[in-house]
């Protein structure tokens, strides 16, 4: 994350349905949504591959390949959701979910919303746009990306979480009465992503000029605690049967808040999978990293990456230069040629120039 002027990017998710609902095998959850964002229940699949593209979907921007996918009905070409939220909780087969509207998530492969990230950044360059992403790694969790200063102070190496556990206003003065050892690794892992969701409503909720500004905002949360604690206690055990129940309770609160704090313009998503098919390898940097070069992944000085908005800007400026050269033409011809017997603007005042003389 990097200087003052950045801010922060969200999305929640809507829920369509008030009945129990419980997200079986891989699956992609809206558990809210704005109401000019709607999509139909049904058991329509979706790529996992295709998740980025059926994000920047919600958020009104165009993506590559067309998305053939009915579970999202076109939206409002006027009004977008100021926020995206999208949650990934692996090593679970079912979340204890009160609400949402679920579909099976197809080839459960690795993804980012780095394509989101980018397109964000390139729309709205003079409002810094950031991206806020929780990812696993071997010794813990990170968080990469560019944020507003305010977001500086949420911890984000293991040891700066555990300490931030440790305080009186930490998720574990909220939690409900468990058998959960507190000392074990993969619980304090547990628990530290949990103290993540909550400082990031409460920071939203003390700098609330955050959510208001005019460019979207975009968080991207893996969560990958479940699927430590069911390698050291079974998918059977009581304390995975209890952290399933606890961070599916955190994720609704989660959900409900992002939407009020955003006055109901956001998306909140879950996505449940049991196990990638292929490791996500990603290339850590500091949470407070900042891009110091024009054209970063290019140190040879090469030029941009393709913009596939270079072909819609290439053709207004042509044919706007091309009308523009065809009017000069057909106007200074027309002049050129005009018979000054005529009774014009032009004759009248030549006429009367010459008399005077």
């Amino acid at each position: 994350m990097s200087d003052s002027n950045d801010h922060l990017w969200l999305c929640p998710i809507l829920a369509f349905n008030t009945k129990q609902n419980s997200a079986f095998g891989d699956s992609f959850t809206v558990l809210r949504a704005p109401q000019y964002v709607t999509f139909k229940e049904g058991q329509w699949p979706i790529s996992g591959e295709r998740i980025p593209d059926l994000v920047a979907l919600t958020l009104g921007f165009s993506v590559k390949e067309d998305l053939a996918w009915p579970g999202l009905r076109v939206g409002s070409l006027f009004r977008r959701p100021r926020a995206n939220a999208l949650i990934v909780v692996r090593g679970v087969d079912q979340l204890p979910l009160k609400s949402g509207t679920s579909y099976p998530v197809e080839n459960a492969v690795p993804f980012t919303l780095d394509s989101v990230a980018n397109t964000i950044h390139s729309l709205f360059p003079e409002d810094y746009p950031i991206v806020l992403q929780l990812a696993p790694i071997e010794e813990g969790v990170y968080m990469e990306g560019r944020a507003n200063a305010v977001f500086e102070e949420l911890p984000v190496t293991l040891r700066q979480i555990r300490s931030r556990l440790s305080q009186n206003n930490s998720v574990l003065d909220v939690l409900p009465p468990n058998s959960l050892n507190r000392n074990s690794e993969v619980v304090q892992l547990f628990f530290s992503e949990l103290q993540v969701l909550q400082d990031i409503i409460a920071l939203l909720s003390q700098y609330k000029h955050l959510a208001s500004e005019h460019s979207p905002d975009l968080y991207s949360l893996d969560l990958s605690s479940l699927e430590a604690m069911e390698k050291s206690y079974g998918q059977d055990s009581q304390q995975f049967k209890e952290a399933t129940q606890i961070l599916a309770s955190m994720l609704q609160k989660f959900a409900d808040d992002m939407f009020s704090i955003y006055n109901s313009s956001a998306v909140v998503e879950l996505v449940t999978v049991k196990k990638f098919d292929s490791p996500l390898v990603r290339k850590t940097r500091s949470i407070l990293e900042s891009k110091q070069i024009s054209n970063p992944g290019s140190p040879y000085n090469l030029a941009y990456k393709y913009n596939f908005d270079y072909a819609v800007i290439f053709n207004i400026i042509l044919w706007m230069m091309i009308v523009l050269v065809l009017a000069v033409i057909a106007i200074s011809y027309n002049l050129w040629n005009m018979d000054p017997g005529y009774d014009s603007i032009i004759y009248r005042m030549t006429n009367q120039k010459i008399r005077v003389d």
